[in-house]
């Protein structure tokens, strides 16, 4: 459906380009020029990916140390206790659930700065890019509040698994922000054969469903956040460890598939180092899997398995961002289009 591209800020006013971003001119601080403007926005973005997948590895910390009831409130810890105290009988479980809790804090600030760096020197970029930056902020204020309904009802699986697919969702929204300011200027085109996004879509959908089978098996396991008597999902867990495996295989075919047409097709480098970058990291991530499985899940092996869900979801994403790119393509040529990466429609236009 066609939008409306986003006004530029003020008449006359032309986007500064620096390095790999472009900003616009700030008015208010004429000292703040665009190399400036430009590593704010970086380093801005880079902390929120950066952060989005911190906030997995601490939200795994929680399961597998048994502190998801560490505080027994939210979103003070304890009735008239807003911080964690020490006790002979909690331990540090407190403090490592009061953590977690603090990261979201700081996931909310950093997504609140993405916003205003966005709207104050990005916003040529046109509507989808304003609201792809809001999309952290949105996805950090769900995470909370169903955070604080896991705590409430003791950590129920029907909770905890859609609290952590949230994750990687913002893991990936956060990657295709950051691709998409990095790009330059001008009308998008396709940086790879149209068969590359054939392939992509399904890979994409199995990638996610891989994910949503991971917390499954993670729903019918042992870590199930605390050390008492929690409620668990009840299927049993060596079948539906096989299905993840099984999703995991097929995401691998259709990975290999994509890289085929990559490597034999005119593609630009970005989508290429992106897709062996993204197969590298499947096949660390397979073989952690199995050995976690087959050892019986010790917590250091899972953890390290969440480590590589973050960068799974990550890697997608970064995948499918540079499928589509501003930048020209290298030695192109007018006169014979249909041999070259195809165009697609200028962003605002969709």
């Amino acid at each position: 459906m066609p939008t409306a591209a986003a006004p530029v800020a003020g008449a006359g006013t032309r986007p500064e380009r620096h390095g790999r971003l472009t900003t616009l001119p700030e008015p208010r601080l004429p000292g703040l020029g665009a190399a400036a403007r430009s590593r704010i926005v970086a380093i801005v973005l880079w902390a929120n990916l950066v952060c989005q997948m911190g906030i997995i590895l601490t939200g795994g910390l929680v399961r597998l140390t048994g502190s998801g009831l560490g505080c027994s409130t939210w979103p003070s810890c304890e009735p008239g206790q807003f911080t964690p105290r020490y006790t002979p009988e909690s331990g540090i479980h407190p403090f490592i659930e009061f953590g977690n809790r603090t990261m979201t804090g700081l996931l909310g600030i950093v997504a609140v700065l993405v916003l205003i760096v966005t709207w104050r020197w990005m916003r040529h970029r046109g509507r989808a890019f304003l609201l792809l930056a809001a999309v952290p902020l949105i996805g950090t204020i769900a995470q909370a509040l169903i955070g604080a309904l896991v705590v409430i009802l003791h950590l129920h699986p029907g909770l905890v698994s859609p609290h952590f697919l949230i994750s990687p969702l913002l893991v990936v929204a956060s990657t295709v922000l950051l691709v998409r300011a990095m790009d330059v200027e001008g009308p998008r085109r396709l940086a790879a054969p149209r068969a590359a996004v054939w392939v992509y879509a399904p890979l994409a959908a199995a990638g996610f469903v891989v994910l949503v089978l991971g917390t499954i098996v993670t729903g019918t396991g042992p870590h199930s956040g605390d050390s008492g008597d929690i409620t668990r999902l009840l299927i049993n867990p060596v079948e539906i460890a096989r299905a993840h495996a099984a999703a995991v295989w097929v995401f691998c075919a259709l990975l290999v598939a994509l890289l085929v047409i990559l490597l034999k097709g005119r593609a630009d480098r970005a989508p290429r180092r992106a897709a062996i970058v993204l197969l590298l990291l499947t096949a660390l991530q397979g073989v952690i899997g199995y050995v976690q499985y087959f050892a019986g899940l010790p917590a250091a092996v899972v953890f390290l398995h969440l480590i590589g869900a973050a960068l799974f979801s990550g890697g997608i994403a970064w995948v499918g961002a540079e499928l589509v790119t501003r930048r020209p393509a290298a030695g192109t040529d007018p006169a014979a289009p249909g041999e070259h990466p195809e165009p697609v429609a200028p962003e605002g236009t969709r």
